[in-house]
């Protein structure tokens, strides 16, 4: 079992979203998957782009205080997502996908073998968080499950 953490061993740090492991999304070159992340919680697309370039722990300090959870609503590049959509599911999944051309992330998860993922700090309620410990987890999991499917890797 791994407990995904950003102060653990690794592959845990090196999986978690506060790691540099820099990707781009639609045009958008993100530092972290934790500040592409915060980045959802504002309409602005001018201000999405400015969280997304800053590393990990200021993108959630400056995005922490965002009241998202009262309406549901997240946006990406003008686009509003309802949390618990499929869409938004859909734009988290294009996410991780571009996260895992990042080298170091590549190699993490590869290297975390078979080992069930977790992420005890993780919140499981999903009207108080962007991301559950369940998402975060399957979507790793899934990943995992893709590259071992992939023997061109």
């Amino acid at each position: 079992m791994i407990d995904i953490y950003s102060k653990g061993e690794y592959p845990s740090n090196v999986l978690s979203n506060f790691y540099p492991n820099a990707f781009d999304i639609d045009g958008v070159k993100c530092c972290s998957m934790e500040s592409f992340l915060q980045s959802l919680k504002y309409k602005n697309i001018r201000r999405q782009i400015e969280v997304c370039a800053i590393d990990a722990k200021s993108a959630k300090r400056n995005a922490g205080a965002k009241k998202w959870f009262k309406k549901q609503v997240l946006w990406w590049k003008g686009k509003k997502y309802k949390r618990n959509s499929e869409e938004y599911q859909n734009l988290l999944k294009r996410a991780y996908d571009e996260l895992l051309k990042a080298p170091d992330f590549f190699k993490a998860l590869k290297d975390s073998g078979n080992n069930i993922l977790t992420h005890s700090i993780g919140n499981q309620n999903p009207k108080k968080t962007i991301l559950t410990e369940k998402e975060f987890c399957d979507f790793l999991t899934k990943l995992r499950e893709e590259i071992k499917l992939d023997n061109r890797r």
